[in-house]
């Protein structure tokens, strides 16, 4: 009887990819973790207990076929590993290493549950498609047959590039337009390199070229063409801009020099380290070197924030965020991460104003968490009298993002949103009421994870597949 190659979860420990220690990874933009080698990837995938309801399966927005792609790993079929993972996950390279699983599949595990450590679902999700890159596995589209239907897509973050994948397979003629000059969006310019480092994007964007899909990069929808060119254009049009526009944060001296937007900030950075020349670092405007650092934030934009400013080489970086750590929005992992490269956490504090013409310092509040809000989540409360000064030579606000005014920007004052600005589109295909109009992503859900608009790009192209199919059907009558 041959030996049973699962469930070892009992006699193997959980066990993460090597991370490099923190005084080595703080000088460069590399990822921290090292990849499995081929023996531990195929150990650590044995641990998985191979549940008749799994959980990770369930937990994961894509409904991943996790159990079988562990049970081939563990088992040294990576190919077809790969084959089963590449079916659910447009990027399953990406969501391997930017997904917080430790809130999604690993966190929903059935072992992690029963005390005996979660499978590294997300590690193990790396290697295999990391595999599949270097073996040539990984090929540009080839349709079967190319169809006369064409879509063209705003946006060329993870929705809509997990759009135009799925309609490319299909045969539809596929148009990206994008504001920037490289495809990936916050890939590309809003993660930093040491949690997904730039050729892996660039890679899923050279396929996606081989492939047939057009990208119209440096395009300003509203500006260099409008809305109504592309509608007219296609046969279907997908919004998949994201949200952009940073929250503000008021109060006195909110409009001093050395206060940045995250974002801002962050996509410096990142053209820093593809090697394009960055007028505003090398100002300082949007420099960390040397400076006391206070982001202001709790969520993983404020995680990215610190964590850059460390490897600009600050002299010091603090996090102002008020709630306490249970109750911060961004993943414990990169907050444990921070924390190791040596930044410090103000827990319970919050923002009221700033000091000095050039920004010198941060007026405190302490805070304290009162009665739940309407989410359930406990309240922050000012504590009377126990303001100070937080000194500061940069401060970045990374306080979230929300829609910009897409009917005005676009001149569609027909477009529905709701009363956020996000628009109004059925969340199961993303058509709103324009027809022929489609939306996915944060544009619809707000601030969202990059796993959930590729499951809301999957969705809507299946939907506008349906909806040609159908057409095609009618005409044939």
């Amino acid at each position: 009887m041959a030996k049973q190659p699962m469930l070892k979860f009992v006699t193997v420990e959980r066990d993460m990819p090597e991370k490099r220690s923190a005084d080595v990874r703080n000088d460069d933009f590399l990822e921290i973790y090292a990849p499995f080698i081929k023996a531990k990837a195929e150990e650590q995938a044995s641990r998985c207990s191979q549940c008749g309801v799994p959980y990770c399966q369930s937990h994961c927005p894509l409904h991943n076929n996790i159990p079988d792609w562990l049970n081939m790993t563990a088992t040294g079929r990576l190919e077809e590993a790969y084959a089963i993972s590449q079916a659910t996950n447009t990027f399953p390279e990406i969501c391997g290493r930017i997904c917080p699983q430790d809130r999604l599949c690993e966190g929903g595990c059935v072992i992690e549950n029963s005390g005996h450590g979660t499978v590294t679902i997300g590690a193990v999700e790396k290697y295999i498609t990391d595999t599949a890159w270097e073996n040539g596995w990984v090929k540009p589209i080839t349709p079967l047959a190319e169809r006369a239907e064409s879509v063209g897509i705003i946006g060329a973050g993870p929705g809509g590039l997990a759009a135009a994948d799925m309609l490319r397979r299909a045969g539809v003629q596929v148009t990206v337009y994008d504001r920037y000059d490289r495809a990936g969006g916050l890939l590309t310019y809003g993660i930093p390199g040491f949690k997904l480092e730039k050729d892996v994007v660039m890679k899923r964007n050279t396929q996606l070229t081989d492939s047939g899909v057009t990208l119209k990069l440096n395009c300003n929808v509203g500006e260099d063409i409008s809305f109504d060119e592309i509608r007219a254009a296609h046969d279907a049009v997908i919004i998949a801009t994201g949200v952009y526009k940073s929250r503000d944060l008021g109060g006195p001296g909110a409009g001093a020099k050395g206060i940045v937007k995250a974002l801002d900030y962050l996509t410096a950075s990142n053209r820093l380290n593809f090697g394009d020349t960055v007028p505003e670092y090398d100002s300082g405007e949007l420099n960390a070197d040397g400076k006391k650092v206070v982001v202001i934030g709790g969520g993983d934009t404020a995680m990215d924030c610190v964590r850059t400013a460390i490897r600009q080489g600050a002299e010091s970086v603090k996090c102002l965020y008020r709630r306490d750590r249970a109750n911060m929005p961004g993943s414990q992992r990169e907050t444990q991460n921070a924390e190791e490269e040596g930044v410090v956490f103000e827990w319970l504090a919050a923002p009221k104003g700033f000091t000095g013409d050039a920004v010198d310092g941060v007026m405190v509040q302490r805070m304290r968490l009162g009665a739940p809000d309407a989410s359930g989540r406990q309240s922050p409360e000012v504590i009377e009298g126990a303001d100070y000064v937080e000194e500061a030579d940069l401060v970045i606000k990374a306080l979230g993002f929300e829609p910009e005014d897409l009917p005005t920007l676009w001149n569609q004052p027909d477009l529905p949103v709701t009363r956020w600005g996000t628009v109004k589109a059925e969340f199961t295909t993303g058509a709103t009421d324009l027809d022929g109009v489609y939306a996915v992503g944060d544009i619809v859900r707000g601030a969202s994870l990059g796993v959930w608009a590729i499951r809301d790009g999957r969705d809507c192209a299946e939907a506008i597949l349906k909806k040609f199919d159908a057409a095609k059907a009618v005409a044939a009558e």
